[in-house]
């Protein structure tokens, strides 16, 4: 049985997401990976401090929350196999553990300006993190190094299909407004049956 994994491009309106853009002349520079359609299980590289771009690094990311609470995005959905799915889970798991060791490549940003392939030990930036997860997984989604992927290129993968494009906040509305109406209903059914079978 397949899984389905989720590739999140955002447009945060923050300084260096702006900044990025002068350069993509795009307006989405942020990619996460999701492995959930509500988006609760959301990863990136990115700021661990709302408030302060220059302190980065691996991030649990809360699709409600700060920089994401205006965003506009694109959502692109992706079949992989259980093995596939397992190994870019056992990945995201190594980050967490050992997510003190890393830090955000600002050096890479550069490296992308000047098509450089800057190879930096324990640093990623948020499309070189994602095209990471997928490759390490055996998706071969592209044919240059992840440090030189850039949000936008993931558009133009072959395997993803669009899923969503517009406000960020009314799409988590609608999905897991319906996630959480559905937990209900089990939930209440579970009860009654509870109840008449004690």
């Amino acid at each position: 049985m397949s899984k389905k994994i989720y590739i999140v491009l955002t447009d945060t309106g923050t300084l260096l997401s702006k900044a990025i853009g002068l350069y993509t002349k795009r307006d989405l520079n942020h990619a996460s990976i999701a492995f959930d359609e509500g988006l609760r299980e959301m990863y990136s590289f990115g700021r661990k401090q709302r408030h302060n771009p220059f302190i980065g690094g691996f991030v649990k990311e809360e699709a409600t929350e700060g920089i994401f609470e205006d965003a506009n995005c694109a959502i692109f959905s992706c079949e992989v196999t259980n093995e596939e799915y397992v190994r870019m889970r056992n990945k995201i798991r190594q980050f967490e553990r050992d997510q003190e060791l890393y830090r955000y490549n600002f050096i890479g940003l550069f490296g992308v300006a000047l098509n450089k392939d800057i190879q930096r030990d324990r640093a990623f930036f948020c499309s070189q993190f994602v095209a990471t997860i997928v490759n390490e997984a055996g998706l071969a989604m592209f044919s240059v190094n992840p440090n030189l992927v850039q949000p936008h290129d993931f558009a133009k993968v072959a395997c993803l299909l669009q899923e969503y494009d517009g406000d960020l906040q009314a799409y988590l509305h609608k999905k897991r407004g319906q996630q959480e109406r559905r937990l209900v209903r089990v939930s209440m059914w579970k009860s009654l049956a509870f109840r008449l079978l004690a």
